[in-house]
Order: C-alpha cells, then sequence, then structure tokens
C-alpha cells in the first residue's frame, strides 16, 4: 500500500478556533489500472479494445479528426453505476440498486466503458466490498441514533443511496459532488419512481463550490445538531486535497459527529514501506482536525458478511475508516460566545440594578 507523505505532529489541545476554508478541486488525475481478469467475482473477459472507426465512417480526405475529450467525472461515476447494476443482477447479491440501470441510458454508456473509464475507477470486487460494508455501517449508525438526522454523503454524483436505502422520518441528506455529474444523474432519474423516505429531502451542494463550507451552511447544514458524513466516490487526487476537506467537515461537524468511508489512492504519496507507519501518519493528520480514527481491513469485512477471497486481496492504496469528531464545531463555538456574552449582559444589568 501507498505510504503517505509525512504530517507534522498534532498541536497541543486548545480550544478551536473558527476556521473557514475554500475547497476547490481539480479533476483527479488516473489511478493504477486494475485488470479484472484477477476478480473472484466475474468470469475471465477479453482486454477492451479502443473504438475505432471504419473506413465507411473516414472522411475522404484528410486524416480522421481527433475525438472530443470525455467528462472524466461523469466517466467514472458511469463506471461505478455499471458495476452496482452488475451486482444487482447476480443471483446472490452484495447489494441491490434498482437505479442503476436508469444512469447506464446516458449516451455516453453506448461507447466502449471499459477502454473509455478502466483506469479512474477501483477494481470491481474491491467497489462492491466497499460499497456493502458502507451500506450497512451507514445504516447500522442512523438506526441506532435518534440525534443523527443530517447525513452529508461525498459521491461522485450518481450514487443511488439517497433513494434505495431507509431513512428516519425528519431526515435531510446533502449530497456534495461534481455538479454536471449530479445534474445528468437527476435528469436520469426523474420519472423513474426514484424518491427519499417520506418527511426527509435531498439537498445538493456542487463541489466546485468557491467555498464549500458556506455551501453547506447556506443549504440548512446546522452545526449545533449531529451529523454522519460518508465518503465514497468524491474525487480527491491528492493528499491535499483531502487535507482541506477534512478542515471543512471539522469546522461544520458537531462534537459527536462521525465520518465513516474509504480513503481514495493518492497518487502524490511515496512507495509503501510499513503499513504501520501510514496508519499512524493517517491518525496524526485526523487528529491535527479533531478526529479520532480507526481503521477497517477489507479481509475482516468479507470475512463478517461471509465473502470467500479466492485471490489475494490488491487494495491499491485504499483505506476504510470510521473517525468521531471530538472538537466542538464553529457554531458550536459560536453559540458559546452568545451565551457568554448574554451571561455578561445579564451580570452588568443586575448590577445596575442595585446601585
Amino acid at each position: 500500500m501507498p505510504a503517505l507523505s509525512r504530517f507534522a505532529a498534532p498541536p497541543p489541545a486548545v480550544a478551536p478556533s473558527v476556521r473557514r476554508a475554500a475547497l476547490t478541486l481539480p479533476p483527479p488525475p488516473r489511478p493504477p489500472y486494475c485488470s479484472s481478469s484477477s476478480s473472484s467475482w466475474n468470469s475471465r473477459r477479453h482486454a477492451p479494445r479502443r473504438p475505432s472507426a471504419t473506413a465507411a465512417a473516414a472522411p475522404r480526405e484528410g486524416p480522421l479528426p481527433e475525438p472530443e475529450e470525455p467528462d472524466r467525472l461523469l466517466l467514472a461515476a458511469l463506471r461505478a453505476a455499471r458495476i452496482r447494476d452488475e451486482e444487482s443482477r447476480r443471483a446472490d447479491p452484495l447489494f441491490i440498486d434498482p437505479y442503476a440501470a436508469v444512469l447506464l441510458s446516458h449516451d455516453v454508456s453506448h461507447h466502449d466503458m471499459d477502454y473509455l473509464v478502466s483506469h479512474v475507477v477501483p477494481c470491481p470486487d474491491h467497489y462492491r466490498l466497499t460499497t456493502r460494508y458502507i451500506d450497512d455501517k451507514l445504516q447500522s449508525l442512523i438506526n441506532s441514533s435518534e440525534d443523527i438526522r443530517q447525513i452529508v454523503l461525498l459521491t461522485d454524483g450518481m450514487d443511488t443511496r439517497p433513494y434505495r436505502l431507509s431513512w428516519p422520518r425528519l431526515s435531510v441528506v446533502y449530497d456534495v459532488s461534481p455538479g454536471k455529474v449530479f445534474s445528468t444523474a437527476t435528469q436520469q432519474l426523474r420519472g423513474t419512481g426514484a424518491k427519499l423516505s417520506r418527511n426527509s429531502v435531498l439537498l445538493h451542494t456542487p463541489l466546485e463550490t468557491t467555498d464549500l463550507q458556506e455551501g453547506l451552511s447556506k443549504n440548512g447544514f446546522n452545526g449545533n445538531r449531529l451529523s454522519l458524513w460518508v465518503l465514497q466516490g468524491l474525487p480527491l487526487p491528492t493528499i491535499t486535497s483531502f487535507e482541506k476537506l477534512l478542515l471543512v467537515i471539522s469546522n461544520l461537524a458537531m462534537k459527536g459527529s462521525i465520518f465513516i468511508g474509504e480513503l481514495p489512492h493518492f497518487p502524490d504519496c511515496t512507495a509503501p514501506t510499513d503499513m504501520g507507519l501510514e496508519q499512524r501518519s493517517l491518525e496524526k493528520l485526523f487528529f491535527t482536525q479533531g478526529f479520532r480514527v480507526s481503521f477497517v481491513q477489507y479481509e475482516n469485512v468479507a470475512k463478517d458478511i461471509g465473502l470467500d477471497l479466492a485471490t489475494p486481496w490488491e487494495q491499491h492504496g485504499r483505506v476504510l475508516f470510521v473517525a468521531e469528531q471530538l472538537q466542538f464545531s464553529d457554531a458550536q463555538m459560536e453559540s458559546f460566545r452568545m451565551h457568554f456574552v448574554r451571561m455578561e449582559e445579564d451580570a452588568d444589568e443586575e448590577g445596575f440594578e442595585e446601585l
């Protein structure tokens, strides 16, 4: 597993100050290609071939025109939807996504998808197992707490969890994802019956928002209430981009809030040397923003759901995690400040009356 770059040691425990951070992320670079030939779920497949123009389609004069550059974020989201659709059609699926097939009706899916996007998404087996784990963990957390009614999904824009999972009454689900991909998914799902649980609502905040913290706040996110944050599929090209995201979450998440998900592969990280050292570096990164984190082994997840991994598991630098916020949010700090101001004002008024 690739090791992360070195991080500074955590600062002394002090009262957190109000922090504001803008999150602007560029499109991700290409992660290493994961061949499906080693899959323990899929049958043997031929290597994908690049689409080519036939002689009849070629112009009579001059070279063939260069193909239009595809939207890599859209392609990656469609590839993930295809994996979910394939899993849903299995005799004994790990999960069922009834809306994935609808998303695949987008025109781009008519091209050779395997060639276009095999290099920008994880291995199919890996993605299936991760999706099942996050589904189960998310449902367990919200079902066991009467206070978690704010759920923030950090996604690729085509996450169908808002429609296929059950949400408690009065839940507010926030989707943070690339705006164009989310708009495409919304258009495809229109008229298909994709709806949230009764008395729940879905609100979208584009990843391209200049100030992500302000964007979520304008959408009604309340830092004085517990929240659950879920990371899977959000484009994070570098470890620095994740640090910025973690800062935003730390600013917004009330003390006691939970952050779960999967850290993607960061190409800017060095080669792996020691897994324990890598996890300690990650722990320091989370701790600097007020989170206590624990890591989950993929092999243990497979064992818990009764899945036999026939081939050695290749994680490709990805890490499953569960983290708890130990600091106060910006909203909590502001509430404390206003409370102390009122106490001082009341004390001044009482002293004036005595005189």
